[in-house]
């Protein structure tokens, strides 16, 4: 019998595939493992008319739920370990800045309505409704959740509850109609903005009395840190404008300007401390700003009156709530482009990003 001389060669080519076959499947399964391995995150928003939240799944850009939440649901936060939303409800009447104060003190409020619903994030039901001062709008959390940290908007008043006794632990006058509220990357202080009095009140967390007073802009909404810890960023809407505060010395040391048609609303750092992202309300964009160099770098056109925004925690995504327009935008931040637009409901307000339970 005669062997053909080309076998051996075909043997090992045939060999080869079948190694880089198995070689692919390996890499593959790997690959898959890693994925599974890693965590998976929710956005949140509130949908300030429609009293609900919108949930979607930030790895397939989808909307995943709907959860209906109580009336005028504004400010979110998520635990550490993504097991509970937080949503802040207020039974107060609407009044935009354009409304005269005559105007807004007719409408009628509800304030059986206010307080902090507590949503379990597996289950997706509201478990109960905490206490959260007079029209609680934004908040932020304190010792991992142990604590809220609560802006009355209508008191001129911060509501510091207690989660675990479901109580108000304390309450403190801070500026007036105060409205953003952000814990230092330390824990150590908490500052809130008082829009008509152009300012923010730092509290000190442990005792939960003021600290200290800084001026900034005028009506200053959103607040963020660098993750350091050594600059907050402030938007102020009338403006147009940031402030950036010096955090050790309280003082504010710039001020940059977004433009006459950005009206700044919500603020958020990007994990490396490189770019400061603020939604611009009715000017319809994000703004970017390098922080090196402490200049508008760019601006991404999004909904209407962009408000609430979010990062995943790796800063590779932005979602951000457009009120008029009832949707999220999601933003590539290394492309810098919108890449997904989704359906939420009736004025999207705040967003919130935690891990999936």
């Amino acid at each position: 019998m005669r062997t053909d001389p080309r076998l051996p060669a075909v043997l090992a080519l045939a060999l080869a595939a079948a190694c880089g076959k198995g070689e692919a499947a390996r890499q593959q399964a790997a690959a898959d493992s890693a994925a599974q391995a890693r965590p998976r995150y929710l956005a949140y928003v509130t949908n300030e008319d429609s009293r609900d939240l919108t949930v979607i799944d930030v790895t397939t850009d989808k909307v995943v739920a709907t959860v209906t939440v109580g009336t005028r649901p504004r400010g979110v936060k998520v635990t550490p370990d993504g097991k509970t939303v937080f949503v802040a409800l207020s039974g107060s009447p609407k009044c935009p800045p354009s409304m005269p104060d005559e105007e807004c003190e007719k409408l009628v409020a509800d304030k059986s309505k206010d307080g902090i619903a507590v949503v379990d994030a597996a289950t997706r039901t509201v478990t109960k409704v905490l206490p959260g001062g007079s029209d609680p709008e934004a908040f932020d959390l304190a010792d991992g959740g142990a604590r809220i940290i609560v802006s009355n908007e209508d008191a001129g008043t911060a509501s510091i509850v207690d989660v675990a006794s479901g109580t108000i632990a304390s309450t403190v006058t801070v500026g007036t109609e105060p409205e953003g509220v952000t814990v230092q990357p330390d824990g150590k202080a908490v500052w809130v903005t008082g829009e008509t009095g152009h300012d923010v009140t730092i509290l000190d967390a442990a005792t939960g009395m003021k600290a200290a007073e800084v001026v900034v802009g005028k009506r200053p909404r959103g607040i963020a840190f660098l993750p350091d810890g050594t600059r907050a960023f402030v938007t102020n809407e009338q403006e147009g404008s940031v402030s950036v505060v010096d955090v050790a010395s309280r003082k504010v040391i710039a001020t940059i300007a977004l433009g006459t048609d950005a009206k700044p609303m919500g603020v958020v750092a990007s994990p490396d401390g490189k770019r400061i992202y603020v939604s611009t309300g009715r000017g319809g964009q994000v703004a970017m700003i390098d922080v090196a160099s402490g200049k508008v770098s760019g601006a991404i056109a999004v909904g209407k009156r962009p408000w609430g925004l979010a990062l995943t925690p790796d800063g590779t995504k932005l979602y951000v709530a457009n009120g008029p327009s009832n949707d999220v935008s999601v933003i590539d931040t290394e492309k810098l482009a919108v890449t997904a637009t989704l359906p939420a409901g009736s004025i999207p307000w705040g967003v919130a990003i935690g891990k999936a339970p």
